[in-house]
């Protein structure tokens, strides 16, 4: 994988679903249906999944391709393979609230090693570059240029005043039941992978997740945090999250800034 490349169109490519996804957001109305798993899906998820695709599939013919939006994708057996959400938080997009994100991700070996979160609405973008470090850009946001950058890095957490984030449509007593057993400062609820960006920018030092999600939702936040400095581990055994998995369903999982000391659950 020529990892310059990647960095390239994936960020052109979430840049140019973002545009797609910010039409459809601005419109006066919104249609939305509902998939067979009784989650929701809008015009925005699939003009932003057929555009990601479509490049995605010209730019690495050879690479195998996951998308949330195309079941038959559902059934790759691969090591490697490029994974899309190509509108993560699809309710705060129905409700406005502007924090949904376009996802792209390489997934090696098991691990996200490479991607992009991109929230059009909040104007935040944040990527590994081609050695895997991660960065936030600002500015314009251009398809074709690359703004001003600046590297991002865990915080150093301290134990008794921990910065905590959580989901903003998924929390739930097991979330706070467990968030309790830490000595919480402030906490934060933010949608979709942008909890993941959170931490790895220092403005939060843990993310619990004790709900359902499944693998595109989370390996670009999974990489752009690891490229930051921070961890993802199962919330069971605390061994590392791996991808790949039997129908790319994740367990329960925390995402942490190194030097917090986790809580069995």
């Amino acid at each position: 994988m020529n990892y310059e490349t990647l960095t390239r169109e994936m960020r052109r490519l979430a840049i140019e679903a973002g545009v797609k996804i910010m039409e459809i957001y601005d419109a006066d109305q919104m249609d939305v249906e509902v998939k067979a798993d009784d989650s929701p899906v809008t015009a925005a998820d699939k003009a932003a999944d057929e555009l990601i695709s479509d490049g995605l599939r010209a730019a690495f013919p050879d690479v195998a391709l996951v998308t949330e939006e195309q079941a038959a994708s559902h059934r790759v057996d691969a090591t490697t393979f490029l994974i899309v959400d190509p509108l993560d938080g699809t309710k705060e997009f129905i409700n406005r609230r502007g924090d949904f994100t376009v996802n792209i991700a390489l997934v090696e070996d098991g691990c996200p090693v490479r991607g992009v979160v991109y929230a059009p609405a909040k104007k935040r973008m944040f990527y590994t570059d081609s050695v895997g470090k991660s960065v936030e850009e600002t500015g314009e946001f251009d398809p074709e240029t690359p703004g001003e950058t600046r590297p991002i890095r865990v915080s150093t957490p301290n134990n008794s005043a921990l910065m905590v984030v959580a989901s903003k449509s998924h929390r739930d007593q097991a979330t706070d039941d467990y968030i309790a057993k830490y000595e919480v400062k402030d906490m934060t609820s933010a949608g979709s992978s942008l909890k993941f960006c959170l931490v790895a920018t220092g403005e939060a030092d843990l993310y619990p997740r004790l709900g359902r999600t499944m693998e595109w939702d989370t390996a670009a936040g999974h990489a752009v945090l690891a490229g930051a400095g921070g961890r993802v581990v199962r919330f069971d055994d605390h061994t590392p999250l791996a991808y790949g998995k039997l129908n790319y369903a994740n367990p329960f999982f925390i995402a942490y800034a190194p030097g917090i000391t986790l809580k069995d659950g």
